[in-house]
């Protein structure tokens, strides 16, 4: 495991941005005692003596608390005078930790420049409170998509909901905030980065601290709570999703990159510290390129890595099943869709997206039932992420109607995850978003109100109640296109057109690029597309050029909507709102009133002993 840790560095080439910052861990960093993280400091320039030699490195001073450094962690520092030749030197000091609870602070001087942070460490209650710990994210889930998901699938009659969704009644509840050290707006793998180690970083970063480094894997490092409780208590690890595994939220409990595309590294890393289960899509990154169904650049071939490491490998719901059921299974690695998994609209009843070409793809709930299955054997206890990725990647493609239907199927994971807990009495469930998205619920669209878009949303006393068909025993309304449907909508959005109406033929692709229209270039049809990844952050750079109204939904009836994000936007955004936790089991108690989204990490090592 220190493999990954360390070997990370050596990987990869990104030139990156300075954050202003010059001493990692940053100012205020809350730490574990005990777990590992680099220090580093970069001082603005190549120091030079007054004659114009370069000083001797004793001239490069560090210290915690007064005392230097190196010393203090036990690790001789390595100094690089023209680190990456960008002008400038590095004193670095990996892979430390430090020894107890206590305030600490940080010196640096290259004899000309100063600068000072302060650092807080914590350790944990003596002994474990929790053998288990299942960590459930909502990727990008906010408080409309959960008040959607109740409606449709508990009903409403006279302002009062038919019953609770599984994630509404648990006893801890918590407002969490999610702003990086960059931006009050975050985005997957800054956001997942902070619950898995503790740390804040910036956009794009995975188990790292933002540095000036050339290298997308030389930046400084942080443990991951998967590293920590494989390193120290010997718990099995589980991180299972419905995007592919690579994908920011699932790298962020294993990886150590500065660019979250990295998926080539990410699956490496992956490898290196052979989590007991992975189970997700994103085979693609796993098979060499010249091979069916391969991209890797290296040729190397790790779906058979992993068989030789003695996992099982799934890549149907049936494989699946009869994998986690062998109880000889205690290494589990399941692929099922090149890229994403196909959400729950398309999968049970739409049959859009990709599921004519994979029309075997498991549920999240089956993903949930195998890993439970296969985790409980660890003697040792468990640590398991779940992601519900697609709810996020749909409010991108401001295609709510497909994450709602995924929220609710998220409902009965966490449905599973507390029966599990109650039954075993010994494990701590967390139910959180990484992030928000600006959508709220208005009114209804009713149909009978008119052909315009306008005519159709009634608002307040107008509104009354939606009129979707009682939901199956899954929680899911098996119609979607109904004459009163929610008027849920999004407060930031690309040039597009507003159909006030469910996408029937395949996710929604709101905008494209001008290019496509101006060169007489045909719009992707929507079901023709796949829904692996059209809607990205905006922070990665949606296109290339301008984008336009993708004009296969500007029919007769649509509003045509004149964005308000950057003229390059085709996706909706994230948002800086809060996000709501709930939580139950041993531990759960410290999550209440509102706290930063570092917290949920020192929640879960406080439950596991993980600073003993």
């Amino acid at each position: 495991m220190q493999r990954i840790f360390c070997t990370a560095l050596a990987l990869g080439a990104l030139a990156t941005t300075a954050l202003g910052q010059t001493i990692y861990p940053i100012d205020r960093a809350e730490l574990l005692a005990g777990a590992r993280f680099d220090l580093k400091v970069e001082f603005p320039a190549v120091p030079k003596a007054a004659d114009g030699v370069e000083p001797a490195p004793s001239e490069v001073r560090v210290t915690i608390n007064g005392e230097d450094a190196g010393k203090f962690l036990g690790r001789d520092p390595l100094i690089d005078r023209d680190e990456d030749r960008l002008g400038q030197t590095a004193y670095w000091l990996r892979s430390v930790s430090l020894p107890k609870a206590g305030h600490y602070v940080v010196e640096a001087s290259d004899g000309t420049n100063r600068s000072k942070v302060e650092w807080d460490a914590y350790d944990t209650p003596e002994g474990r409170l929790a053998k288990n710990v299942i960590l459930l994210i909502g990727d990008g889930m906010s408080m409309a998509h959960r008040t959607a998901a109740r409606m449709l699938s508990k009903g409403m009659r006279q302002g009062r909901y038919g019953g609770e969704l599984a994630m509404d009644d648990m006893p801890s509840m918590a407002l969490i905030s999610t702003s990086g050290m960059d931006s009050i707006v975050t985005d997957s793998a800054n956001a997942a980065s902070a619950y898995a180690t503790g740390h804040k970083s910036c956009v794009k970063a995975l188990g790292v601290y933002c540095a000036r480094n050339r290298s997308a894997l030389g930046h400084p490092n942080v443990e991951t709570i998967a590293e920590l409780a494989k390193r120290k208590l010997g718990l099995a690890i589980g991180v299972v999703t419905d995007t592919e595994i690579e994908d920011a939220t699932p790298a962020a409990m294993v990886a150590h990159t500065r660019l979250r595309t990295d998926y080539d590294n990410i699956v490496r890393m992956l490898y290196w510290l052979q989590p007991e289960v992975v189970l997700g899509g994103g085979s693609l990154n796993f098979r060499p390129s010249g091979e069916a169904g391969g991209k890797r650049k290296d040729g190397e071939d790790y779906i058979a890595k992993f068989k030789g490491a003695g996992y099982q490998f799934a890549d149907t719901r049936q494989s699946l099943v009869e994998a986690a059921n062998n109880p000889k299974t205690t290494k589990l690695l399941g692929l099922f869709n090149d890229k994403n998994i196909d959400g729950a609209l398309d999968r049970k009843f739409l049959k859009k997206g990709t599921v004519a070409r994979f029309p075997n793809q498991p549920d999240l709930t089956d993903e949930m039932r195998a890993a439970l299955e296969v985790l409980s054997r660890s003697p040792n206890g468990f640590f398991l992420m779940v992601e519900a990725g697609r709810i996020d990647k749909y409010s991108h493609s401001l295609d709510w109607e497909r994450a709602v239907y995924d929220t609710i199927m998220f409902d009965n994971v966490v449905a599973m995850a507390k029966a599990y807990a109650q039954k075993k009495g010994d494990t701590l469930v967390i139910v959180v978003p990484d992030h928000a998205h600006p959508v709220s619920i208005i009114g209804t669209y009713d149909d009978a109100k008119g052909e315009q878009l306008r005519d159709r949303l009634q608002t307040y006393a107008d509104a009354g109640f939606p009129d979707y068909p009682p939901a199956d025993a899954d929680g899911f309304p098996d119609k979607v296109d109904v004459s009163r449907r929610l008027a849920l909508v999004f407060a930031a959005y690309p040039d597009y057109c507003d159909t006030g109406r469910p996408y029937l033929d395949g996710e929604n692709m709101p905008a494209i690029q001008r290019e496509s229209q101006a060169t007489g270039v045909a719009q992707p049809v929507p079901g023709t597309q796949t829904t692996t990844g059209s809607a990205k952050p905006a922070s990665s750079g949606d296109s290339e050029g301008p984008a336009v109204a993708n004009e296969v939904y500007c029919k007769r009836g649509s509003a045509r909507r004149i964005g308000n994000l950057p003229i390059t936007s085709r996706n909706g955004v994230h948002a800086a709102d809060d996000v709501v936790l709930t939580a139950m089991g041993p531990g759960a108690d410290v999550l209440h009133g509102r706290r930063d989204n570092t917290f949920v990490f020192r929640a879960m090592a406080r439950a596991l002993g993980l600073g003993r």
